[in-house]
């Protein structure tokens, strides 16, 4: 399971820095340099963390905090970084729904402990797998497509997460029928995950019938692509 953190930050250098000590912890990372332009990678990437500048162009720091709680999203934790340091601005920003506030300027490796500490206690809660604004999160039941939950079926809901969990690899019918059905008393047919295969296709694929997540490897099964 992946943990990403967006970076939304218009100081490229402040930026970089930031990504770079974060892909040494072992995160991945994705960033904006605006407001507007954070939204849209926040809906595609699914972000564990938002590290949140304030001062920012075309949306403050403040407004997309307040978004990202309007999209009733408080699985994500929000770091905000402000050269404000006075004990009401902390208030503020953390009345907005910010999980904590650093001040600027501040060392990389403190900012590591600081989201460290705030993924110690909110982490476990938006482990996700995520490709191309297809997102599941098992521990929650949930899956995403560019920010809009879909309503699976058990089966479907498995089926999924067990092609994200090995992208790229062709599985045949034989090994998605022990996968859903481990403890069938019955002869599970090869149609029955055609047609469950079908019916997923119908909600995560923009044209079901030439699917491009979900492909068909002739003679040998499936494979869920993402490259």
């Amino acid at each position: 399971m992946e943990q990403t953190i967006l970076v939304v930050e218009d100081d490229k250098m402040i930026r970089e820095l930031i990504r770079m000590y974060l892909i040494k912890s072992g995160y991945d990372v994705v960033e904006a340099a605006d407001g507007e332009a954070a939204k849209t990678v926040f809906m595609t990437s699914h972000p564990c963390m938002v590290i949140l500048d304030l001062m920012l162009p075309k949306m403050s720091g403040e407004a997309f905090c307040t978004w990202i709680r309007e999209q009733e999203r408080n699985e994500v934790s929000i770091i905000m970084l402000s050269a404000k340091a006075r004990t009401e601005d902390k208030i503020h920003g953390l009345k907005l729904g910010a999980d904590d506030y650093l001040i600027k300027p501040f060392h990389p490796e403190e900012l590591i402990a600081h989201v460290e500490a705030v993924l110690r206690r909110t982490g476990q809660y938006c482990q996700k797998i995520a490709y191309d604004g297809l997102c599941i999160k098992p521990r929650k039941g949930e899956v995403l497509l560019f920010d809009q939950e879909l309503k699976l079926t058990k089966h479907e809901f498995n089926l999924l997460y067990y092609f994200m969990e090995n992208p790229n690899a062709i599985i045949s019918r034989d090994n998605l029928i022990d996968q859903l059905y481990p403890y069938a008393d019955k002869l599970v047919s090869d149609r029955t995950i055609d047609a469950h295969i079908k019916k997923l296709r119908k909600k995560i694929e923009h044209n079901p019938a030439s699917p491009e997540r979900i492909i068909t490897v002739r003679g040998m099964g499936y494979k869920f692509v993402t490259e």
